[in-house]
């Protein structure tokens, strides 16, 4: 397992180092600048202040002395937020953001996943057309409808939670709602099909032929298989929600860490985007190396170095 880890290591800081350097030029590239707008001053203090955060420099040069600080964990300074460093910027908005994303997730696996196996045990019968048919709304709605009703419902008419704001933890329930809308409704679509092509398996039908019992065929064997498209969904699925939603984060006026990824571009703030681009890379290339390592676990066939074992 050690060569594989320190490859996949290898590999992934090639790919961050692939992203940020991507990332830097293309923001380099596009027109404007973070002080395009501010017109409050003079050029002479404007340019004071681009030489205050190294703009002034060649761009190779800028890109060097972003790389230094990054090596030690420094995000730099934001060039829109004065006074504040994008490390804690990130540290301040992430654990709302994760919390919504985290009940999210476990909203979607809790009731995706049983939901799932239910319908394939139930394959074209009433409980499984009519579980589908919600798959499918839940699949069409947008999350700003979905957002909006579960407030109007939650909040203005049931009065069971707060319409907006995050003060305490109960305030997570309505996001995660409707966050997981349409993770969930996925899931419970993948898992039912999963499921319906394992379950028709020859293996199956031996382990049955062996007197092995229903429940240990489920979950000893079927379910370490046909859970494994639901991991792999799941990977890229965490790295996303966990930091944040602007559009349900907007509805329900949480200060997430969503809204960064698009008024940190409207704002020309090159060290948050930087910031916000590097940590969302880290997370989706760690959650898709734990998917990695849980398939292995999984299914003895999938060894660390890859492929079947025949």
């Amino acid at each position: 397992m050690l060569p594989f880890v320190f490859k996949r290591l290898l590999t992934s800081l090639l790919v961050v180092w692939v992203i940020i350097t991507a990332t830097f030029v293309l923001m380099r590239l596009c027109p404007g600048g973070p002080f395009d707008r501010e017109r409050r001053f003079s050029e002479e203090i404007e340019k004071n202040i681009r030489a205050r955060y190294g703009l002034d420099q060649p761009l190779w040069k800028q890109y060097l002395d972003y790389l230094a600080p990054l090596l030690r964990g420094d995000l730099g300074p934001s060039l829109y937020y004065q006074g504040q460093s994008v490390n804690s910027l990130i540290a301040e908005k992430f654990p709302r953001s994760a919390l919504i994303g985290l009940l999210s997730i476990l909203l979607s696996i809790g009731i995706g996943v049983p939901a799932g196996i239910f319908c394939s045990l139930r394959q074209n019968r009433l409980q499984d057309r009519l579980t589908l048919l919600a798959t499918i709304v839940g699949v069409s709605v947008p999350s700003f409808v979905l957002a909006t009703l579960l407030q109007y419902l939650g909040a203005l008419r049931w009065g069971i939670f707060h319409a907006a704001g995050f003060s305490h933890w109960s305030d997570a329930v309505l996001p995660s709602l409707a966050l997981a809308g349409y993770s969930l409704a996925f899931i419970t679509r993948l898992t039912r099909s999963s499921f319906i092509d394992v379950l028709h398996d020859d293996w199956v039908r031996t382990a049955y032929a062996k007197g092995l019992s229903p429940l240990r065929v489920m979950v000893g064997h079927v379910l370490r298989n046909a859970i494994l498209p639901v991991l792999t969904y799941l990977g890229p699925l965490a790295a996303a929600v966990l930091t944040g939603s602007l559009v349900v984060e907007k509805i329900f006026n949480i200060p997430g860490l969503g809204g960064f990824f698009i008024t940190s571009i409207t704002n020309r703030d090159y060290s948050l985007i930087m910031g916000v681009t590097i940590f969302y890379s880290i997370l989706l290339i760690a959650f898709n190396f734990l998917v990695d390592v849980l398939y292995v676990f999984l299914d003895p066939r999938i060894s660390f170095e890859g492929g079947l074992e025949r």
